[in-house]
């Protein structure tokens, strides 16, 4: 697995199409137990090199009910992006993944990663990827019908602080959903 992901650090497929240039972010292990696939890396995260280290980050620990030295252990947590370089900003916020990223590397990476008990897939990106027709018509649909992926996918919201509106909306999220993951991943771990 070391050589692949030194391979995907070193990958310079979608160079010309990235603002701040390639850096490629990921954070896996053989041993990894449970896979987080989101979106893409955001400025800050670009920047540090850290994946999720930004309050995105902040929230996804909290849902997760783990502190930092837990989740960033690459025998516990797979740290995988659909896109694994920042894509740039856009009208209304950073710019969707680059699609080259997922079918390039995303199963050459799950194959080493046979100990996994869990794919979290956060964002409506990982979500329509890995569950195709099998996704609801909105994230808020797929999310709410989240026992219908279990046990292998569990789909979640993106955890930016953009995103209390909807979970305010949608206070079943934090009364089912959160409490059941937060047990699944303290079993797991």
């Amino acid at each position: 697995m070391d050589k692949l992901l030194k391979k995907i650090t070193n990958c310079k497929e979608c160079a010309p199409y990235l603002e701040l240039g390639v850096r490629p972010i990921i954070s896996a292990s053989p041993k990894s137990k449970i896979i987080i696939i989101g979106q893409a890396p955001g400025r800050i995260v670009h920047n540090t090199g850290i994946p999720w280290n930004d309050k995105s980050g902040d929230n996804l620990r909290s849902w997760l009910g783990v502190d930092k030295e837990t989740f960033y252990n690459p025998d516990i947590f797979a740290l995988m992006p659909m896109g694994f370089c920042y894509p740039g900003k856009g009208k209304s916020g950073d710019l969707p993944p680059r699609l080259e990223c997922a079918p390039l590397w995303h199963n050459l990476l799950l194959a080493f990663m046979k100990d996994a008990q869990l794919i979290l897939l956060v964002g409506q990106y990982a979500q329509n990827y890995y569950l195709k027709d099998k996704a609801k018509d909105t994230l808020t649909e797929t999310v709410k019908n989240f026992k219908t992926y279990l046990p292998k996918y569990l789909p979640l919201p993106h955890p930016s602080p953009r995103n209390n509106i909807w979970q305010a909306k949608n206070k079943w999220f934090g009364v089912k959903l959160l409490p059941l993951l937060k047990e699944e991943v303290a079993k797991i771990i």
